[in-house]
């Protein structure tokens, strides 16, 4: 698998999720690639959607010695700021 075939594949698990789980109404997603890595054979992607109200973000993991993706969902439970001294 190449960077390529791992992106498309982690961006349909996403949208196969909010369309089936979230039962998400809008006809159309965008799914955004925050950030990802490749390490040895295997992927990692952070992953995030357009839908408004969507409080999840999605990792993607991609074994390569099993060839097998898993995705984790994530709710953002709190935002919290804290002052950083110089």
């Amino acid at each position: 698998m190449n960077n390529r075939e791992f992106i498309n594949l982690a961006k349909d698990k996403v949208a196969h999720y909010t369309f089936d789980v979230l039962d998400c109404k809008q006809t159309s997603i965008e799914i955004f690639v925050v950030w990802q890595v490749k390490v040895l054979q295997n992927y990692k992607a952070l992953l995030a959607t357009d839908i408004e109200g969507d409080q999840h973000y999605y990792e993607a993991t991609y074994n390569g010695d099993k060839k097998q993706l898993y995705l984790d969902i994530y709710n953002k439970q709190e935002n919290k700021c804290f002052e950083a001294d110089d």
